[in-house]
């Protein structure tokens, strides 16, 4: 039969067709509701989008890899650097003739050194850590900003060092070797963890700063260890005198390692309570950093310094000998520093995981059997 306009046939026809059209219309828009929230658009916050600006959001993990107290670890460290400069001007400036400056600036080296290593990595820490506040983190150009800013510190020393010091070889010697350990410490800040770096610049400068105040209980130190009239109490006080002053640097790079990664932790958390906690080969090389910063400082100063090392030594068999001896001992207080300085960071760690466990081993234990 055919349907005519405004028949009841034509009328349930279209009511049939708008009922269709409608049900169609509720599936698209079901679908596209699902599409929405499936794919995170709608009504969301854009400053958790990607691209959305440099850092907006603590969650995007690049604030829990930020070292906190940057600029503070780069002023101490420019501080004690500047100090250290100071105080070798000062004392080879002091001496009379010639051959005991060598000497002098031969003993002085190595505090330099260290001094320049320290500043060029915390300065580094301080580049890298404005890049990734800044959203800009790529390794590639993270490791040229950090050696960039290594070897600016280190030429700024070594043109102060030309500026103050008198202008002989030992002095360029000494200016050189300083630019040099600052562009390596610039280099090691390159490393993709800043906390962990953070830690380690902080731990170095603080056992910096512990062994030359230590110098300060040398002499008491060797009365009680024996020191006597004869060579061979005066070496065995020495060698005991020196454990203890490596034995006390690691114990205060060890505490000073766990003590700044677990205010980064902390940091971390306030910002995003998911944000990974570092384990513990973080704390195994924070607390292992200042004494591995030691010993790379001493390969500088074998490998920069040696032709003002062999010049203090050709200046007397003594000279040669305390040349010598220096050099080990500087050798085993690193590895003592080291080895002394991870152990204390990890059992310091250590302490913090037993009541976790506990609280972890809690309900199996009150769960009743069947």
């Amino acid at each position: 039969m055919t349907k005519q306009p405004g028949s009841s046939a034509a009328a349930e026809s279209d009511r049939s067709a708008s009922a269709a059209d409608a049900a169609t219309t509720d599936a698209v828009g079901d679908a596209a509701t699902e599409a929405q929230d499936a794919t995170g658009a709608g009504p969301v916050d854009t400053t958790d989008a990607p691209g959305a600006g440099p850092s907006a959001d603590p969650r995007d993990g690049t604030a829990g890899a930020l070292a906190p107290g940057a600029p503070v670890l780069a002023l101490l460290a420019l501080g004690w650097l500047a100090a250290m400069l100071f105080s070798t001007r000062e004392v080879i400036s002091s001496a009379a003739a010639g051959l005991t400056a060598i000497s002098l600036s031969a003993f002085a080296l190595p505090g330099v050194i260290s001094a320049a290593l320290v500043a060029g990595a915390s300065f580094a820490l301080f580049g890298v850590d404005l890049l990734a506040r800044r959203g800009t983190d790529r390794a590639t150009l993270r490791f040229l900003a950090a050696i960039g800013t290594g070897l600016l510190v280190g030429l700024a020393a070594a043109f102060a060092i030309n500026l103050t010091y008198a202008d002989n070889a030992t002095t360029n010697v000494i200016a050189a070797t300083t630019a040099a350990a600052a562009t390596i410490g610039g280099a090691v800040a390159g490393a993709r963890s800043g906390s962990v770096v953070g830690a380690v610049v902080a731990a170095a400068l603080g056992t910096l700063i512990f062994v030359v105040a230590f110098s300060q209980a040398r002499d008491p130190l060797f009365d009680l260890f024996g020191s006597g009239d004869g060579q061979e109490s005066l070496l065995s006080a020495a060698k005991w005198v020196s454990r203890t002053e490596s034995l006390l640097a690691g114990l205060v790079a060890g505490l000073l390692a766990f003590g700044y990664l677990t205010l980064a932790r902390r940091r971390a958390a306030r910002l995003d309570a998911a944000a990974p906690t570092p384990r513990w080969p973080a704390y195994l090389l924070a607390g292992a950093g200042p004494g591995l910063l030691l010993l790379v400082a001493e390969v500088i100063i074998r490998v920069g310094g040696r032709s003002l090392l062999d010049l203090a030594g050709a200046l007397s068999e003594a000279d040669a000998v305390a040349q010598t001896s220096l050099g080990t001992s500087r050798i085993d207080n690193a590895i003592w520093v080291l080895f002394v300085g991870a152990l204390t960071a990890m059992i310091a760690f250590g302490r913090t995981l037993g009541p976790a466990h506990a609280d972890d081993d809690e309900p199996a234990e009150a769960a009743p059997t069947r």
